[in-house]
């Protein structure tokens, strides 16, 4: 009996510093992940690295939700809270609906949008419709006065027969396009 109780003893001895040994190798693992001021600080003990290793990650959440914000205003999803924030402050938010004007010479397509400051990926899109379509982007350029932004693309929409009918469909599909995102 007295053997038995040794061996039991030693068991739960072994089975605790394994436990230890994993826990310890986890904590290095964790401090190692967290980027530190200078390699000439002192070991932190294990409750000051767990504590170091928590506010990391804490500041990373934070971080990623004021990069996720940023994201959404870029994308033009806050236009709407954009608008009543600033309308009481005495700040005016150019909210502009875009316009468009194409102009058709025979396969040569003028296409000038205008919009406001907020509008930042509808010359993206127009630009997608036009590849879509196949036709040859000539150049193009941007200018800004005051809170309109004006894209101008010069495009070529090919050689054959059917240019003709591909410039004036491509013109109906690019007012269509501004007209549908108008009206949201």
């Amino acid at each position: 009996m007295e053997h038995n109780l040794s061996s039991s003893r030693t068991d739960r001895k072994l089975i605790e510093r394994n436990r230890r040994n994993q826990m310890k190798e986890l904590y290095s693992q964790l401090n190692s992940l967290v980027p530190h001021q200078s390699s000439r600080e002192p070991v932190l003990s294990v409750p000051d690295q767990l504590d170091e290793a928590a506010s990391y990650i804490k500041r990373l959440q934070t971080n990623l939700e004021k990069l996720k914000e940023k994201k959404d205003s870029l994308m033009g999803m806050e236009k709407a809270d954009y608008t009543s924030k600033n309308s009481g402050s005495g700040t005016t938010a150019c909210l502009r609906s875009p316009q468009i004007k194409v102009i058709e010479m025979g396969s040569t397509l003028e296409v000038v949008l205008m919009n406001g400051l907020d509008s930042r990926f509808m010359f993206n899109e127009i630009i997608r419709v036009l590849h879509e379509e196949g036709a040859e982007i000539i150049n193009a350029s941007l200018s800004v006065v005051e809170d309109t932004v004006f894209h101008t693309i010069h495009s070529k929409v090919g050689d054959s027969s059917h240019s003709i009918n591909g410039a004036a469909r491509i013109s109906h599909r690019l007012k269509k396009f501004v007209q549908d995102d108008n009206e949201f």
